[in-house]
């Protein structure tokens, strides 16, 4: 347990100490297993079939749902009074990551023991948990969730699907048009948002078999072509009374909650994606030869090698910090109050900025992981007969899943902002010292015998930039900066790397003293590589801030800055990454 758990955002004005920090190195036993246990599962009952499954045999992804409730895979999150395990979220993380393994497969798994189920978890009655519950963590049941219609996307709130009560006010009758739901093909339960009156934006528990329910056509999508998608239709669908879910009016706190859990459960899900690309990325590369040598011999591959096992160490560090920061958040909570689930729910949104950096960049993560593993493959990869153009196919929808990350980026600093009006985040306070320390001259010598002393300077510096474009951009803008989205960007691009760079560099340096001499020189390896494209990033994304927002001496000055805090002593670099690929190529695995 942490001796002071930090806010969510405060990561940018407060440092962490790597001891209060979850690493995947931290699992115990019995998490290691659970691990092993859906491995398994995904290699015996899934991928035999990943062709069949991607040619739409959803009798398949139906059985092989069944069957991961009978491993009680589906019931991580449900309640213990209701038979559920009611994990911890670093176990959930765990099987998501694990899961990502078996394609789409896992789009259908994460749908439903996520946005699926989580609604009835979180706000059902304890009669319609009595109701539905079982019957979605057997499998016997699947769920899909109603959020989405053709005319909005990112404006969920702005649906025009209609619910009103009957005359008899018995049921309430729905109307309206869902777009892109998942499982919509075979579901049997359905969280549908509509609106009462026009008015109260409501969430309702559907059955498949209510009158009124129509399953559309499965739309002809670019990637996870073994997941279904359709439309639902509510023509005049008829919804008893007492199947409304949570408070009338209070759907918006259903949707946005749950797309927290969401969003922070797709970045194990893809991370575990980018670890399986990259296996196979690294096993062709042994396995071409090319002038009579495997091309993972050639510097040109085994530096995309090296690359990809950087930034996915940054990835699941990332993500299992988060899952530490949840649980302890969620363990302070007293199980037995009566408004457990309130008081639940608001400490997840307090990591919503979090879980949206979850999202982002483990999700662009694994779009650089499957794009060049395709690239490693030549000519094959371009071919359906390797899997690394179904990776490839398949990624692309990550990056819109969930909220897209323009708006999962505008939401990052949005949210840290709104914190700092709040008075929850001192920001304004620490703006004006980034300013003055913009202003003052450093002498500071960096001890390079402390471990990772380097990269520690360097965070600090880019949290200093991160505030001065922060200062700058209120300044300017004051409350309409929430308008500034190009501003925004960047500054998300910044707060994103930051916390990134940290997450690899904690779980480095907690681990350090645990491993063999030559895991900690590929932990040292892997910092150092990955420090140097996150400096890159942030810095780049800086400047384009500090032309977005000022002019004249102004910006003359924060370019300065940025020249001077995006700065890293990357010596040593190409041997950090030789020492990557050598150890992945030898291994044939992710290193880490």
């Amino acid at each position: 347990m942490a001796d002071t758990l930090l806010k969510g955002g405060e990561y940018l004005i407060a440092e962490t100490p790597c001891a209060d920090v979850f690493t995947p190195e931290d699992f115990t036993d019995e998490q290691r297993q659970m691990g092993e246990t859906t491995e398994q599962f995904i290699e015996n009952e899934i991928l035999p079939h990943i062709e069949e499954i991607d040619k739409q045999n959803f009798d398949i992804v139906v059985e092989g749902m069944r069957k991961a409730g009978e491993l009680g895979l589906l019931m991580m999150d449900s309640p213990e009074e209701y038979g559920g395990l009611e994990l911890d979220k670093a176990s959930g993380m765990l099987v998501s990551e694990k899961i990502a393994y078996s394609g789409a497969f896992s789009v259908a798994f994460t749908a439903h023991t996520g946005i699926g189920t989580l609604p009835l978890i979180y706000y059902g009655t304890p009669e319609q948990k009595e109701k539905y519950l079982e019957k979605l963590t057997s499998g016997e049941w699947i769920s899909a969730y109603c959020l989405t219609e053709p005319g909005s996307g990112s404006d969920a709130l702005g649906a025009q699907a209609t619910a009103v009560l009957s005359d008899d006010g018995s049921h309430y009758i729905l109307n309206g048009t869902k777009q892109f739901i998942t499982n919509g093909g075979f579901a049997e339960l359905f969280t549908v948002f509509a609106k009462i009156d026009k008015e109260h934006f409501t969430a309702f528990l559907v059955e498949r078999s209510f009158e009124g329910l129509i399953v559309g056509a499965e739309e002809k999508k670019l990637g996870i072509k073994g997941s279904s998608t359709t439309q639902i239709i509510l023509d005049n669908c008829k919804v008893p009374v007492e199947n409304l879910l949570g408070e009338k009016g209070k759907g918006h706190k259903i949707a946005f909650n749950v797309l927290n859990i969401g969003r922070f459960k797709l970045g194990a899900c893809v991370t575990g994606a980018a670890k399986g690309a990259l296996v196979d990325g690294i096993k062709y590369a042994n396995e071409r030869k090319q002038f009579n040598t495997p091309i993972a011999q050639f510097g040109a591959i085994s530096e995309k090698i090296a690359d990809l096992t950087a930034q996915i160490f940054a990835s699941e560090s990332l993500v299992y910090r988060i899952a530490g920061l949840l649980d302890e958040k969620l363990a302070t909570i007293e199980k037995g109050i009566d408004n457990y689930y309130d008081e639940y729910l608001k400490g997840i949104e307090e990591y919503a900025p979090e879980c949206g950096i979850s999202k982002v960049f483990c999700s662009e993560v694994l779009a650089k992981t499957v794009d060049e593993v395709l690239q490693i493959h030549g000519g094959y990869g371009f071919v359906s007969d390797y899997p690394a153009e179904r990776y490839y196919r398949d990624e692309r929808i990550n990056r819109i899943f969930e909220g897209t990350n323009e708006i999962n980026r505008l939401l990052i600093p949005g949210m840290i902002l709104r914190k700092s009006l709040k008075g929850e985040l001192p920001l304004q306070a620490e703006a004006m010292k980034a300013f003055e320390a913009l202003m003052t001259p450093s002498f500071d010598e960096i001890d390079d015998e402390i471990p990772f002393a380097r990269e520690k300077a360097l965070i600090s510096n880019l949290k200093t930039l991160f505030l001065i474009l922060a200062g700058a951009g209120v300044q300017k803008h004051m409350d309409k900066l929430a308008n500034e989205q190009e501003i925004l960007l960047t500054a998300a691009d910044v707060a994103i790397q930051i916390y990134a760079l940290e997450s690899a560099v904690l779980r480095a340096e907690k681990n350090l003293g645990r491993v063999s001499e030559k895991k900690q020189e590929l932990l040292k390896a892997a910092v150092k590589v990955f420090a140097f494209d996150a400096t890159e990033i942030a810095g780049t994304a800086a400047k384009k801030g500090a032309f977005f927002i000022e002019e004249g001496d102004t910006l003359t000055m924060i370019l300065s800055g940025v020249r001077r805090f995006a700065k890293y002593d990357a010596t040593g670099l190409l041997e950090a990454k030789r020492l990557l690929a050598r150890a992945a190529c030898e291994e044939e695995k992710y290193i880490f």
